[in-house]
């Protein structure tokens, strides 16, 4: 078996890699070394494949779904306290409405 185009300490194999980089001309970046290893780059599609695959593996098994009845209850309670909330601001609002009347009233 041939070493001849794996990568020392990984194992894969290098296919369309380059041993010679680009250096950064700018004196400004430093002393940093642009790698031509298209073989290390993963491909932007394989990475959207396993992110929907990862997704979807997730909400179908991993997720706990409530029941119908947990969620019912739920909805009363969000639906109490918007309600709850509307009424404090609705008396907030009429209540600085009056006290601004009373004030320009003065004037």
């Amino acid at each position: 078996m041939s070493r001849q185009g794996v990568i020392p300490f990984v194992g894969f194999k290098n296919y369309g890699c380059s041993s010679i980089g680009r250096v950064v001309v700018s004196k400004t970046i430093g002393w940093e070394f642009e790698s031509l290893h298209p073989c290390r780059e993963r491909k932007k599609m394989s990475k959207l494949r396993t992110y929907i695959e990862e997704s979807s593996d997730e909400l179908l098994n991993k997720v706990s779904w409530p029941s119908w009845s947990e969620l019912q209850s739920s909805g009363i309670v969000v639906m109490i306290a918007s309600i709850i909330i509307s009424l404090i601001i609705f008396l907030m609002d009429t209540t600085f409405s009056s006290v601004m009347e009373y004030v320009y009233s003065l004037f």
